[in-house]
């Protein structure tokens, strides 16, 4: 069943199966959804609950484009669901990550329509191209999606993202390994850097 490799993944305190899935699909609903003040008001976007930047011009996904991102991947190499969501979010700098509910309703349609097979012998989906569907992307051969992402995105957005994703990953390795301390003194730190920006965007004012 598709979305199954979901399950437990990412579920905090490892409760309730499924959990890592609602945050996918919560994470992910839209690109430029509601955002916040672009840079000067020239650009909109929203971060994730997971650091991450989504949306804004330039990088809206379109209809279809779940679709035709799949069909191109499986092209190089058969790959199973969840690394083909890794591997769009690898390929768009993370500007785009589909949801589990984006993609898996998508490499259904495929596999009922005969475009995609399935081999479960490994115990996972690993989905590859039927001779339809290694037809239907050899009619449209430049039909990859991502490469429309971050098209006209401001290089000060994408330098926040990655400084937003590093101070993200600091932290995280304090939690896990640091003492009691250290774990103290990087909280006091978080806390004078969102001071430190609010401030920041007080002076905008």
């Amino acid at each position: 069943m598709y979305g199954d490799e979901f399950r437990g993944r990412g579920g905090r305190g490892g409760r309730g199966r499924g959990e890592g899935r609602e945050r996918f699909e919560r994470s992910d609903r839209g690109f430029g959804g509601p955002g916040g003040r672009g840079m000067r008001g020239e650009w909109r976007g929203r971060w994730d609950e997971g650091g991450d930047f989504r949306g804004g011009r330039g990088g809206r996904a379109r209809r279809g484009d779940v679709r035709a991102a799949v069909l191109a991947l499986l092209a190089e190499r058969p790959m199973h669901g969840y690394e083909m969501i890794q591997e769009l979010e690898t390929r768009t700098d993370g500007l785009w990550r589909p949801s589990p509910g984006a993609l898996y309703p998508a490499l259904q349609a495929l596999e009922d329509e005969g475009l995609v097979t399935v081999d479960t012998s490994g115990g996972k989906r690993l989905l590859q191209l039927s001779d339809a569907g290694l037809a239907a992307v050899a009619g449209a051969p430049e039909n990859r999606p991502w490469e429309n992402f971050g098209t006209g995105v401001p290089e000060a957005h994408l330098a926040m993202r990655e400084g937003v994703h590093q101070i993200g990953t600091a932290a995280r390795q304090v939690a896990q390994v640091g003492t009691e301390e250290q774990k103290a003194r990087a909280a006091a730190i978080l806390t004078e850097a969102r001071k430190a920006l609010y401030k920041l965007l007080a002076e905008d004012a």
